[in-house]
Order: C-alpha cells, then sequence, then structure tokens
C-alpha cells in the first residue's frame, strides 16, 4: 500500500521512516496564511485540521493510487496560536514568551483513500501534546534562533533536533509535536479496514 505525504517536512518524512514506511513527498503549495484568513477564527485543532484537509486535497490527481496524508501543526499559548515564524524578531520573540512555560502543540493529520486513482473517503484527526521549556537564556535563544532551525517550524521549536536541549517535559503523544502523530494515523487507517503493517517497507521492496 502506497502512502503519498502531501508535505516537504523533513521532520515528518523521518517519523515515518522511522516507523517503517516509505511515503511519496509530493508539495502542497498551500497558502497556509490565505486558507487561514479566509476561514476566520478558529481553535487550534479546527485549524490545523482544516490546513491538513487542504494540503492534501491540493496533492489530489488520477496518477495517485494509494493514500493521501496531509498534515500540519500549531502551537497554543496563552489562548494564542501560532505557526512557523519565518523572521528571527519574530522567533526571538515567541521565545522569550514561552521559556519556562508550558503550551500545546496541535497536529492535524487529514487521510485520503484515493486507492484505484480515484478519493473513496477521507477522515481527519488530531493529536495534541503540552510541551513544557526550559526557562532559557537570551543568549541561547540568539544562539538557537541563528541556526535558522526555528524559523520554519511552528512554535518555533523543534523536539528532534537542536531545540530537543530547551524541552524539559511532554505530556501526551511525543510525535505529536514532530507534527505527525503515527498512532493517529494507523488509526485513521483502520477506519478503511486497512492495517498499519500494509504500509511497512513501502518503495523499499
Amino acid at each position: 500500500m502506497r502512502l503519498y505525504l502531501a508535505s516537504t517536512s523533513p521532520a515528518r518524512l523521518a517519523t515515518l521512516r522511522a516507523a517503517g514506511v516509505e511515503p511519496v513527498l509530493l508539495s502542497s503549495g498551500v497558502d497556509e496564511e490565505a486558507v487561514a484568513a479566509a476561514a476566520g477564527p478558529l481553535d487550534g485543532p479546527e485549524l490545523v485540521s482544516l490546513l491538513a484537509r487542504a494540503k492534501a486535497e491540493a496533492v489530489v490527481g488520477p496518477a495517485l493510487d494509494g493514500f493521501i496524508l496531509g498534515g500540519d501543526s500549531a502551537f497554543e499559548l496563552d489562548g494564542e496560536l501560532y505557526g512557523k515564524p519565518h523572521r528571527p524578531e519574530v522567533a526571538r520573540e515567541r521565545w522569550r514568551a514561552q521559556r519556562g512555560r508550558t503550551g500545546v502543540l496541535h497536529s492535524g493529520h487529514w487521510l485520503i483513500d484515493h486507492r484505484g486513482g480515484t478519493a473513496n473517503g477521507a477522515v481527519g484527526g488530531v493529536s495534541s501534546a503540552s510541551v513544557t521549556f526550559a526557562p532559557v537564556s537570551d543568549a541561547e535563544i540568539d544562539a538557537y534562533v541563528a541556526t535558522g532551525e526555528p524559523l520554519q517550524v511552528a512554535g518555533a521549536f523543534t523536539i528532534d533536533s537542536l531545540g530537543s536541549a530547551f524541552i524539559t517535559r511532554v505530556e501526551g503523544d511525543p510525535h505529536a509535536v514532530v507534527g505527525l502523530s503515527v498512532s493517529t494515523l494507523r488509526g485513521l487507517l483502520l477506519e478503511f479496514g486497512v492495517a498499519w503493517p500494509s504500509l511497512w517497507n513501502i518503495g523499499r521492496l
């Protein structure tokens, strides 16, 4: 069974590979900010679900035979939602606000059954986890931002790379913090009667 991942995220790819799945990567080209603005006010789970669905649907085509997965993440702190900071000054400001505190990372998933080259149905799910940050210094924040890593990830942090040293606790599904919950994906596949092991080693057999 082939899995198409509507994302070019290295973290999502690494997560799937570590779980035994080799997906086909497709760039969705979705303007996340435009989609979110058009939808109006949404809470965290609603927002990531909407964007995950938009990404999955953006890559649908008759040549795809298998399952199409879209994903999106947002970080929530004090009731405010944060996506990718993009600019160093924004990432720096966010880290100064979240250091020593706890927020929630929401990751949305949208799975389209496209077996046989046609859409046969779709399901979605959200996985969330609370993340507690160490009371990092301004110097550590500046050094981290200078690497460029936090600029293109939700919440301006990673748990699977350089940012891991600044996270003291995760409560919930740790894969949700990476941006793709393997257990959530397994559950979505089961809704179509597909067992998780059927995806193992795709592209390597």
